[in-house]
């Protein structure tokens, strides 16, 4: 509990300790400029974020991630702390498709803003077409995205439905797909609950995915088993 406590009272304290440079960042005149700043202010953070709960990680297949070219990582999804994992472990700059209720956190969502993040809203078919083709955009200018596609945390750690209308984030944007798996995060804070805990956590990036077809579901089922086969 005192470790919980530390930790969130760091996330808020720190988040209102960078407002200054926040601001900052916003009078950029540079989209690119406000990205590299904002993935440099993320990455620090979530490294501070992970240490305080105590979460060892574990990378494997670094050398596998395209050196250049448009990306999308697809992941399965265990906590909360997935995005953070993500931001410090795997190195290449990158933002997210998240969920919509993120868009209301305060300075958390100016700073995903500035990452190129885009907010999807997984009851709307209309806003979430214009999500994809939003994202798509942003990956061909070079700003890799991270997909989700369970759409919401595990509640056991097991892989949920992939929904397939994600990967026309890939089609629209050729971009390579790295599919990546995410072992042992559940444990940090598993979902209904706010209570953190030191665990180790395995991540493996697996070869780059080349799409078999225009079959959504088929790549999107081939996708999930190559992420299930790192799953323990």
């Amino acid at each position: 509990m005192i470790r919980t406590i530390i930790w969130f009272v760091f996330f808020w304290c720190s988040l209102i300790s960078y407002l200054p440079e926040y601001l900052i960042v916003k009078n950029y005149n540079s989209e690119d400029r406000q990205f590299e700043a904002a993935y440099r202010k993320a990455n620090k953070w979530s490294r501070l974020l992970l240490k305080i709960a105590g979460t060892t990680i574990e990378v494997e297949g670094k050398d596998l991630i395209p050196e250049k070219g448009p990306i999308l990582f697809i992941a399965n999804h265990q906590s909360n702390f997935d995005i953070p994992l993500m931001i410090s472990a795997i190195p290449t700059r990158k933002g997210f498709i998240a969920k919509r209720e993120l868009e209301k956190m305060p300075m958390v969502s100016g700073w995903m803003r500035y990452l190129k993040c885009i907010f999807m809203d997984r009851s709307d078919i209309r806003q979430q077409v214009k999500a994809i083709n939003i994202g798509a955009s942003f990956i061909k200018e070079g700003y890799p995205l991270v997909l989700f596609p369970e759409g919401t945390r595990s509640d056991d750690g097991s892989l949920k439905t992939f929904k397939a209308g994600g990967l026309k984030l890939a089609t629209k944007s050729g971009a390579t797909i790295v599919p990546v798996t995410i072992d042992g995060s559940i444990n940090i804070m598993q979902k209904g609950t706010l209570l953190i805990k030191p665990a180790a956590v395995k991540m493996t990036i697996h070869p780059p995915y080349v799409m078999n077809g225009k079959d959504t579901s088929e790549n999107m089922m081939a996708i999930k088993h190559m992420i299930a086969s790192a799953l323990h």
